[in-house]
């Protein structure tokens, strides 16, 4: 069963002592028939826990720089008016206690915990985001990553491969963004797309009627219709072809017989978070990719993929500067893309041979 966890939380402009704080609670608390416990802080502050016979818990902490703190948890069967109730009686009596000295506050939504459906996931820069997901569409374990659709009644179907949110079928941004917004002429060209298991990409690409385009993938068909059309139901095309396997052999593969696309799109992974591409298999991986597409790029081709989140600066130059040690030398350009699943601004990067 899931756990609820309210909190309220009030800032102080001058810190208080508990003795003139507490008492004037315990009549909230004792109305609810919870039983009290109080914890030795060591001087830092006052702390308590409340329990109830229904499994509900209290804690009330009076921080000694000026913050008052109430944090309750509850089952998800338990009586949500009564909490309510609850919390607004302790909202209401604080405010009173605390008459001159509040400077703030906060009360947040429950937190739900241990739900069945997930709807918590962060965002690149570490800050949590809480989806209106209301179903797990699909999960599975491939052999390369693990692999979830959920349902927002927002943003559409989610892609989240290994706990990372991907793509949701609102985000054709990311889809034009990772294809040059507009600005390249796909017709008759050769294109090979690393990734892109959403379908998204190959399905705005054949608008444009290209000679043929090579995607590699661990796919996702079925689940992501509103961005990948009926792209995905076969594995063969007018003018592509889908290729499910590792990519990495198969571009080796390409460098050895010298085979060259005008396009090479790669959607397989973000950059790495991690600062330290010497302690971080996944900056290894992103290299011999880059290095790879890099070599099998028409000389008048370009490469394009996502970055990261805008906000992580010290990611983002590390990669630029991947870019540099390239066997093969490129310049580059990068613009930033508001994605709307992503609540957070993205960075793709456009790549061509000098």
């Amino acid at each position: 069963m899931a756990v609820r966890h309210y909190t309220l939380d009030f800032n102080l402009s001058t810190p208080v002592d508990s003795a003139s704080v507490v008492p004037g609670l315990l009549s909230v608390f004792h109305e609810q028939e919870l039983t009290e416990t109080v914890h030795d802080t060591n001087g830092h502050g006052y702390l308590a826990t409340f329990v109830g016979k229904n499994g509900r818990l209290v804690i009330l902490r009076v921080h000694s720089h000026g913050l008052v703190t109430i944090d309750l948890q509850c089952h998800e069967g338990d009586n949500f008016a009564q909490l309510d109730n609850l919390l607004n009686a302790l909202e209401k009596k604080l405010k009173v206690l605390l008459s001159g000295n509040i400077t703030r506050i906060k009360r947040l939504p429950a937190l739900v915990r241990g739900a069945k459906v997930d709807r918590y996931w962060p965002t690149a820069d570490g800050r949590l985001v809480e989806y209106d997901i209301d179903e797990v569409v699909y999960e599975e374990d491939s052999p390369y990553q693990n692999i979830k659709i959920l349902h927002s009644r927002q943003y559409g179907n989610i892609l989240v491969l290994d706990g990372d949110v991907n793509l949701a079928e609102s985000d054709l941004a990311y889809t034009q963004a990772i294809t040059g917004n507009g600005r390249e002429n796909y017709a008759g060209k050769e294109v090979l797309i690393l990734g892109g298991g959403d379908g998204g990409i190959l399905a705005e690409l054949v608008k444009q009627k290209p000679k043929m385009i090579t995607m590699v993938i661990d796919g996702c068909k079925m689940h992501m219709r509103r961005t990948c059309g009926n792209t995905l139901d076969n594995l063969r095309g007018d003018c592509y072809q889908i290729l499910i396997q590792d990519c990495v052999p198969l571009l080796k593969k390409y460098v050895q017989e010298g085979r060259t696309f005008d396009y090479v799109i790669n959607d397989l992974t973000a950059i790495p978070i991690s600062t330290a591409p010497e302690e971080d298999s996944t900056w290894e991986f992103l290299r011999l990719i880059l290095d790879l597409s890099i070599r099998v790029l028409h000389p008048e081709g370009k490469y394009f993929t996502q970055g990261n989140s805008v906000n992580l600066k010290e990611a983002l130059s590390l990669y630029e500067e991947q870019l540099g040690r390239l066997s093969c030398p490129v310049d580059f350009c990068k613009e930033v893309v508001c994605v709307p699943s992503y609540l957070e601004q993205w960075v793709f990067y456009t790549a061509w041979k000098k």
